[in-house]
């Protein structure tokens, strides 16, 4: 049963899933804003924020958390020494999502998640 499970699932198995998850995010560290689908904007955007509030405080056990959870170095270096120190005094909501339209293949609602 499902019950009190949340999350989207997008049509993946869970091990394609996190990985998506991981590499969106990353993407979205990197580069500063992506765009992607509605569904995974809404499922990456908790996760970012929870990693930008992990990088406020640059210690070595937030950065073996941050390892972690994103694949490879350059991501955590940008949150621990940009991001984090960017966003040192707001208390939350650190990204938006702007709508985009369709998209023509498969109308699909397309967005575009930003950091603020």
């Amino acid at each position: 049963m499902r019950h009190r499970k949340k999350g989207a699932i997008l049509g993946r198995k869970l091990g394609p899933r996190r990985s998506l998850l991981k590499n969106l995010a990353a993407s979205l560290v990197l580069y500063e804003k992506v765009r992607t689908t509605e569904a995974k904007a809404r499922l990456v955007r908790p996760y970012v924020e929870r990693l930008i509030t992990t990088a406020k405080q640059p210690t070595l056990a937030h950065r073996r958390q941050l390892l972690a959870k994103l694949p490879g170095e350059g991501p955590v270096k940008k949150l621990l020494e940009v991001l984090g120190p960017r966003y040192q005094d707001r208390r939350g909501g650190y990204t938006r999502t702007v709508k985009l339209g369709t998209r023509v293949g498969d109308q699909a609602r397309v967005v575009q998640i930003e950091f603020i």
